[in-house]
């Protein structure tokens, strides 16, 4: 168990969060979630002994051992990756140390010998003799081959160390495991392993995210700050999404009489409950929804922007686009040939591949900025077109314009300033905020600005390539909603598993030698052992 005792942490005269008083206990997974800024990753490095709060106490049951998934990518860069895992267990490998320095004694004393067998017995007590082929499947499981696995971490790429951190803090099922982010540049496959890895965990788990689909995967309670306070809700992020939005549209609703409301609450609970049983933590989960008070639930204080599409130009014709043997090659390396498909009415297609660079090579031909490269495309003449490119760089730099300018820019007919404000207001820019120049924002502020400007655009299609990159879970949520509610056609291209299950209705993966193109949502599609022996064929 691990109890927070009247925690609060206090930046001069900003409090991010007082009066905290939870525990969490084995067996379960806790998402912490908050508005950008909220303290989500601060509070974990409270818990994990790396920042001061301000007052209050921290305390761990005797004995539970703490894993933590490194930020610091560099930190193990001189040492072999095996020997790197192993480390992730610290009383096995300082026991393996003092060993090895004892045997490598020249002058080896009764002493020395009875302390090697004090060492030797604990060595067998922690598994130690299974313990490099226990790392060595860990490592398999994360996508790191054998070949790597003793080679220097300074000599694998940035996705492969990710995956070396992470098999060092899975490493020998620790009590508690800290985990910051930990899906990133983890490919579909991998992250599927690990929920499964994590839904029968045992230990406590302690993680932030902006993956909906991990957090809904493998959570059994959601840690909400909000208010400046810590909340515990039974249930994963779907859930208290839902729920406090329900409660929201209930307390704006004045006449809603409040056994009405009640009711409302209890089906909700009831339905979600009965979903809970097809998840991957379906019995604690739903036992957990069972003992909800409706008292609990709670409106969140947090503002979604509002990602609205649908005032397009035109209506999209019949005729979408026409790609024929489209092929591209980078410094003599072919990231793709021979792609070919026809984007039919109805489309939103989610192109995917495993070298995401290939992907991003297409969604720039598609979007006119790349004109180097082998084949044809054709537009439909009814078709306009938006796009947000993987990088955005370009739309910003060297600009000193404030954002109602900066925004002016791509408004084809009304240039009015009330009429500009009101396409930044929805995206959370309102006031003097209006008045930033635009070469100064932060990352989550330029995607706002090109959301903002896609909206203005009136797109009857949408090109999208990792739109959710830098966004917090709000805007990641209102883009989902908006992109649900388009009634036009969509080619996005997004690591977010939940976004493209519920937006896809056609998959296209990219391989060097052709594509897959198959109708159907990207869960039966990664399911499909049709697909996975077409992959092979193509892959070779």
């Amino acid at each position: 168990m691990i109890t927070v005792n009247n925690l609060s942490l206090r930046y001069g005269k900003r409090t991010l969060f007082e009066d905290v008083n939870l525990k969490f206990t084995s067996g379960n997974c806790y998402g912490i979630i908050g508005a950008n800024g909220a303290g989500k990753s601060t509070f974990l490095k409270i818990l994990q002994g790396d920042v001061d709060p301000t007052t209050g106490t921290v305390a761990f049951s005797k004995g539970m051992r703490v894993a933590v998934l490194k930020q610091n990518h560099f930190e193990y860069d001189e040492v072999p990756v095996m020997q790197t895992v192993l480390m992730g267990h610290k009383i096995l490998w300082s026991i393996m140390e003092e060993k090895d320095a004892l045997y490598a004694k020249e002058d080896f004393s009764e002493d020395d010998g009875v302390r090697a067998g004090e060492l030797e017995n604990t060595f067998s007590e922690l598994d130690g003799w299974n313990a490099e082929s226990k790392a060595a499947e860990l490592l398999s499981h994360l996508g790191i081959k054998e070949d790597l696995h003793y080679k220097l971490v300074k000599e694998l790429d940035g996705n492969q160390k990710v995956r070396v951190l992470l098999a060092q803090a899975l490493f020998g099922n620790p009590d508690i495991l800290f985990l910051d982010e930990p899906t990133n540049d983890l490919d579909v496959h991998t992250i599927s392993w690990l929920e499964d890895f994590l839904a029968g965990y045992e230990g406590i788990i302690l993680v932030v995210s902006h993956d909906r689909h991990f957090l809904d995967a493998i959570c059994t309670h959601t840690v909400d700050i909000d208010f400046g306070k810590m909340t515990i809700y039974s249930g994963n992020y779907s859930f208290w999404y839902q729920s406090s939005q329900l409660v929201a549209r209930q307390r704006a609703d004045a006449n809603k009489k409040a056994e009405d409301r009640i009711k409302e609450l209890q089906e909700f609970i009831r339905r979600f409950s009965a979903n809970a049983s097809k998840s991957r933590q379906a019995t604690s989960r739903k036992k957990a929804l069972e003992k909800i008070n409706l008292e609990d639930i709670k409106p969140s204080s947090r503002k979604y922007p509002g990602i609205i599409f649908n005032n397009m130009l035109r209506e999209p014709g019949n005729e979408i686009l026409e790609v024929r043997n489209l092929g591209k090659v980078v410094n003599g390396e072919t990231l793709f040939k021979n792609v070919s498909f026809t984007m039919k009415r109805g489309d939103k297609i989610a192109l995917i591949g495993d070298n995401s660079l290939a992907v991003t090579a297409l969604l720039n031909i598609l979007n006119g900025s790349d004109t180097n490269y082998t084949g044809t495309f054709t537009w439909g003449v009814t078709i306009n077109i938006a796009s947000i490119p993987n990088d955005n760089s370009s739309f910003f730099e060297g600009l000193d314009l404030n954002l109602i300018d900066w925004l002016r820019q791509y408004s084809p007919e009304e240039k009015d300033e009330t009429f500009i404000r009101g396409f930044l207001g929805k995206m959370l820019f309102s006031g003097e905020e209006v008045l930033k120049k635009c070469n100064v924002l932060s990352g989550g502020e330029k995607m706002r600005c090109m959301f903002s400007r896609m909206m203005l655009m009136r797109a009857n299609l949408l090109l999208l390539d990792e739109p959710t990159n830098h966004l917090d879970l709000e805007s990641i949520t209102a883009l989902n909603n908006g992109l649900n509610d388009f009634k036009g056609h969509v080619i996005i291209a997004s690591r977010d598993h939940e976004l493209v299950e519920t937006i896809a209705n056609r998959i296209i993966e990219i391989t060097p030698n052709g594509i897959i193109d198959k109708d159907m949502t990207f869960d039966e599609y990664i399911n499909s052992d049709r697909v996975a022996e077409q992959k092979a064929e193509l892959v070779g």
